[in-house]
């Protein structure tokens, strides 16, 4: 960008030229329009560097040229020119580039949080998103701080006694990260529209996505888990929203509707919930009102959000 820029600062530097360059500098932050910008601007650098042979042929820099040939140089030497070749050297990097990271949960909310939080913390053009199973997916089913309570998971084979984890909010606190929550299963146009809009943010962005998996034993199986994502933000379960920084007004969007009821029912219909009400059935019924009351009061928190980013 600064050479671009000192490029834009030389008199002589032809009007062709100067417009492809000012159009890549105007749309650098957007991804669509930059691509085409890039290609117009290369297409100017290309057609507007002078070469050793053409130089030649300007009778007044002949000698000049002659010179440059000599010492094996391809190009004019000119403050203009040499901006040029300088930038088409690195021509690969004029189109905005789109950085995601993706990762599981167990990396995210637990033994990757420092990295996650570092990353983010940093203000750059990144994108994190991540599938949240509320479990350690991939290494046995153990518990994480995605896990929710009396979720029955290793190293918690009671139901895990504490809620889950505020991601979002941590992200959401230093007041620059773009943050949303997303059930694909639930609201499709609300997933593409997160994801856009992080694409699109100029800073770094965080998407947290619902993503049932085998250790929840679905009944029926993952042939259901889109409709299960579905019943997870019905009754309240999952909540979707989007924090936007860069909106002048109602930064927070809450996505997900009033809950529908059914919560104990949702929980029931996956055996990584069910299976505590067999063996410890007591401390089931008090851990699931907790979980159901837990969602109560989250939703009623992400309201409020609602109103404290209306203006």
């Amino acid at each position: 960008m600064a050479k671009t820029e000192q490029l834009l600062a030389i008199e002589w530097a032809q009007p062709a030229l100067k417009e492809a360059a000012q159009k890549w500098l105007d749309t650098k932050d957007d991804g669509n329009a930059n691509a085409e910008a890039a290609k117009e601007y290369v297409a100017a650098l290309q057609a507007n560097i002078a070469t050793v042979d053409e130089l030649a042929a300007v009778p007044k820099f002949a000698e000049h040229a002659a010179e440059l040939k000599a010492k094996g140089e391809k190009f004019c030497d000119c403050d203009a020119c040499k901006l040029v070749a300088e930038i088409l050297d690195k021509k690969d990097y004029l189109s905005k580039k789109s950085v995601w990271i993706f990762g599981g949960d167990g990396w995210a909310y637990d033994i990757g949080f420092g990295g996650v939080d570092h990353v983010l913390a940093q203000n750059k053009n990144v994108n994190v998103f991540v599938f949240d199973t509320e479990v350690y997916s991939n290494t046995g089913g153990q518990a994480s701080k995605a896990s929710n309570i009396g979720q029955v998971a290793q190293f918690a084979a009671a139901g895990k006694e504490t809620k889950k984890k505020s991601l979002a909010e941590i992200a959401m606190s230093y007041g620059y990260i773009y943050v949303a929550q997303v059930a694909m299963g639930a609201n499709q146009a609300q997933t593409l529209k997160a994801i856009a809009e992080a694409e699109a943010y100029h800073g770094p962005s965080l998407i947290i996505g619902y993503a049932p998996c085998e250790m929840h034993s679905i009944k029926g199986g993952m042939m259901h888990c889109q409709e299960e994502m579905k019943k997870a933000v019905d009754c309240g379960y999952w909540n979707m929203f989007r924090f936007d920084p860069s909106k002048e007004t109602g930064k927070f969007t809450l996505d997900s509707k009033q809950p529908k009821g059914g919560y104990q029912e949702f929980l029931m219909n996956e055996a990584r919930y069910s299976r505590l009400t067999r063996e410890f059935p007591e401390r089931a019924n008090e851990l699931f009102e907790r979980n159901e009351e837990s969602a109560k009061a989250r939703y009623e928190h992400l309201l409020k959000l609602v109103e404290m980013y209306k203006d």
